[in-house]
């Protein structure tokens, strides 16, 4: 996931464009970016067009943000997006372990009402003080957990921290980037609000880059080159997902759901991201 495109909910003629843009994951969102008094609206349209067999067949890895654990939506949110084809649920504003794993139980009974057979794994915000402290529990709190995405607005702006400040900036990357490492997950970074500052972009996602990071969060398709840029994989990079690609397809004429290759299980985000490398790559 060099780059990862915000959809908001609420705006679904935007949504086939982004699934036929050069983003390597589509977050369909339906927290920050939908207003309550649209909530079921946007619900509807994006279990829509995220169950469709178009977003199936794409190479992309589909991602849907929810409403937050605790809020009247979540519970709904669950019910309308557990289904094929979704292969994360971004959870934000969670700040203990306890709160994860209860996620994580709604989303396995979310799975079981829609007959979801392959798990749908988590993609977990760190966005407040509290939720920095607690990464690493976070991070290793239940199996689903695929990764950990930062949050620096909603981490910075409320404490009059400068965004401009790479000392501040790279502290929190790194934290979270070992928090991600020590439960084996990835590390996705977050949004960058100034769409005029595509210089600033382009330096965090360099750093990011740099942490390990897998990619960025866009909130507007004209970042997208930029972090996908930023994110270029390697020749190295670019051979693995070939062996990946590869033995997909040899698991499927095999009948087998799941496989190794180099040593690492590989489940649809991994699959789907191997897929975009070698699709960017001709």
């Amino acid at each position: 996931m060099r780059s990862k495109l915000f959809v908001p909910g609420a705006r679904p003629e935007l949504f086939a464009k982004a699934l036929a843009g050069p983003a390597d994951a589509l977050s369909f969102d339906l927290e920050d970016a939908v207003a309550a008094g649209r909530k079921d609206e946007a619900r509807a349209q994006v279990a829509a067009f995220v169950g469709s067999a178009a977003v199936r067949a794409a190479a992309k890895v589909v991602i849907v943000r929810v409403n937050a654990p605790g809020t009247p939506y979540f519970e709904d949110d669950l019910r309308a997006v557990a289904c094929p084809g979704v292969a994360l649920l971004n959870l934000p504003k969670l700040e203990s372990a306890a709160a994860l794993r209860a996620a994580a139980a709604a989303v396995e009974r979310a799975e079981r009402a829609n007959g979801v057979a392959a798990p749908i794994r988590l993609l977990v915000n760190i966005e407040t003080p509290l939720a920095l402290a607690r990464a690493a529990a976070l991070a290793g709190a239940h199996p689903r957990v695929a990764g950990l995405q930062l949050g620096l607005g909603d981490l910075f702006e409320p404490q009059g921290i400068d965004r401009r400040d790479a000392a501040s900036v790279h502290a929190a990357m790194f934290a979270v980037r070992m928090a991600a490492a020590q439960a084996d997950v990835f590390a996705l970074d977050g949004a960058f609000a100034d769409l005029a500052d595509d210089a600033g972009f382009a330096a965090e996602a360099r750093m990011a880059r740099r942490l390990g990071y897998l990619g960025k969060s866009c909130i507007h398709p004209r970042q997208v080159a930029l972090a996908n840029a930023a994110f270029a994989p390697s020749e190295a990079e670019l051979a693995a997902a070939r062996r990946i690609v590869a033995a997909a397809a040899e698991a499927e004429r095999a009948g087998r759901g799941a496989f190794v290759v180099d040593g690492r299980m590989i489940d649809l985000p991994f699959l789907k991201r191997a897929q975009a490398i070698v699709a960017a790559a001709g």
